[in-house]
């Protein structure tokens, strides 16, 4: 049974599990959910994601919500099918480096993405829906954001990626928000030379790509 992801396209949550997905060659069918309509919190569907959220996934009859697990998940099943160097280092295997990963993995849920979304729903998403940005709403978490990204300057002036010299899930997490936080004119990723040059990388990655055409098609 091919694996099937229940999503919104448009959804970053969404896209960050396509994203894993098409990393690790791992087939899938996806199942539209009408999330303007509300579909997400009709009963049929809360029966499989309680909070009423997108996405989640059906692997042969396993069902798991949040994105960031399911990507974690996807990364351990298939670690086999996706690059030589795994998208989510083993704690048994090296501690260090799993230790390493959850660190950039908590940068980037505790420090990036709670900023950068606020800014990409006043600056994208209000706008998509026909509503105003407030201007004055996008100051203080953009000016929070900087700040955050000021230590990634200093972070990634020193190794390739957020965990060190291997691409890894944190990385690749980040992609949603900064694909929006470019749409919306906000040029924080590109204006400091270290995460310039990483953005650059994880943002060319043929995953990406195809994610970005997929959801084009809707």
């Amino acid at each position: 049974m091919v694996l099937k992801v229940y999503g919104f396209p448009v959804s970053l949550a969404t896209k960050r599990v396509t994203l894993i997905l098409k990393e690790l060659n791992v087939p899938y069918e996806f199942i539209f959910v009408d999330f303007p309509a509300g579909a997400h919190k009709s009963p049929a569907y809360m029966e499989y994601q309680p909070f009423g959220e997108v996405p989640y996934i059906d692997d042969d009859g396993f069902i798991l919500y949040e994105s960031r697990a399911i990507g974690r998940y996807i990364a351990t099943k298939y670690a086999s099918q996706g690059p030589k160097t795994p998208l989510l280092p083993q704690g048994t295997t090296d501690l260090v480096k799993y230790a390493k990963f959850e660190q950039a993995a908590s940068m980037e849920m505790a420090s990036f993405d709670p900023s950068a979304t606020k800014v990409v729903s006043e600056r994208v998403v209000k706008p998509m829906f026909g509503v105003k940005t407030d201007e004055e709403a996008v100051k203080a978490p953009l000016a929070t954001l900087n700040a955050k990204l000021d230590v990634y300057e200093k972070i990634l002036g020193k190794q390739k990626y957020l965990a060190g010299d291997d691409l890894t899930l944190a990385d690749l997490y980040h992609l949603p928000n900064g694909h929006f936080l470019d749409v919306g004119g906000i040029d924080a990723l590109t204006v400091r030379p270290n995460v310039a040059r990483w953005w650059k990388d994880i943002s060319s990655r043929p995953a990406w790509l195809a994610v970005l055409e997929e959801v084009s098609s809707y």
